[in-house]
């Protein structure tokens, strides 16, 4: 193991351990000096990418809203079991990383330098990739679009008929929000919309996926927990949202939600899982709105 440990720390790959909950665990030498990173320094991911911003280091992030990028990327970190992507770091390297999620939650990030490739190749693949990006996120909130996360959900449903997973399926919708766009304008229900997301957002965890399903409406996928413990989360965010004062001219106004949640069970498509957590949405508004109601 020993062996093993320093051959990481002295590797010319860029080698990190995130946990469950997406904190960096280990980080070789190479990772780093790549993201500017102490040893044995433990930060969140989101802190590591918001430092590397803000103080100019690591992390190429070519954004001017720092803020929805982040969502954005954490709308796909951690979504897929594997997946691959190019990178650029501030010292003028591009790389390779790929993303491991493991059984307990955990990734394991391993990252190559790149930069001697052909800059023509780079720009291809740069512009898929954006296409591919822009093709599977919603552009108000930059989370994922409906397209994306119904097939998320598919790829979950695909998963657990081979291995059973606990997966609780959530749909989520805004109170009164008509009366919103009605009264306040579109620009305030769209700030709304994107004060929810990131209310929402910062309670999930890496595996956990979130999407827009259309107007008001959006899917929660949470795996890995018990349906107390979902309920437990559920009534936390709807807290958090009721809390929320998303508009600074209007520093009395507030607004709510409504949450749907059913546990997938032995033998569920998609269908009948989505149908039950739509059902529970209707009883959550028939009861009085701003409630979780689970089926």
């Amino acid at each position: 193991m020993g062996q093993l440990y320093a051959a990481l720390q002295y590797s010319p790959l860029l080698v990190a351990l995130f946990d469950a909950h997406d904190r960096l665990r280990f980080a070789n030498a190479a990772f780093c000096q790549a993201y500017a990173v102490r040893p044995e320094e433990v930060l969140s991911w989101a802190e590591l990418m918001r430092r590397n911003h803000h103080q100019h280091v690591g992390a190429l992030i070519q954004t001017h809203d720092f803020e929805a990028w982040l969502i954005s990327a954490r709308s796909r970190r951690g979504k897929q079991q594997h997946r691959a992507f190019e990178a650029d770091l501030r010292d003028g390297r591009w790389i390779w990383m790929t993303e491991t999620v493991q059984p307990d939650g955990s990734m394991l990030c391993i990252a190559t330098d790149m930069t001697e490739l052909k800059v023509s190749e780079r720009e291809l693949r740069q512009a898929r990739d954006l296409a591919q990006r822009a093709a599977s996120t919603d552009p108000l909130t930059s989370i994922s679009n409906r397209s994306s996360i119904m097939l998320q959900f598919s790829q979950l449903l695909d998963r657990a008929a081979a291995a059973p997973v606990q997966l609780a399926v959530v749909i989520i919708d805004l109170d009164h929000f008509k009366q919103i766009n009605d009264s306040l304008g579109h620009p305030a229900g769209d700030r709304v919309i994107i004060d929810f997301v990131q209310r929402i957002q910062s309670m999930l965890r890496p595996h956990d996926s979130f999407g827009r399903l259309g107007g008001e409406e959006f899917l929660l996928l949470l795996q890995g927990r018990e349906q107390i413990e979902v309920e437990l989360v559920l009534h936390a965010m709807l807290a958090a949202v009721q809390a929320s004062r998303p508009l600074a001219e209007m520093p009395a106004f507030g607004y709510t939600c409504s949450a749907g949640m059913t546990m997938l069970q032995e033998g569920d498509d998609l269908p009948q899982v989505y149908a039950r957590a739509d059902i529970a949405l209707y009883r959550a508004k028939a009861n009085g709105r701003n409630s979780l109601q689970s089926l």
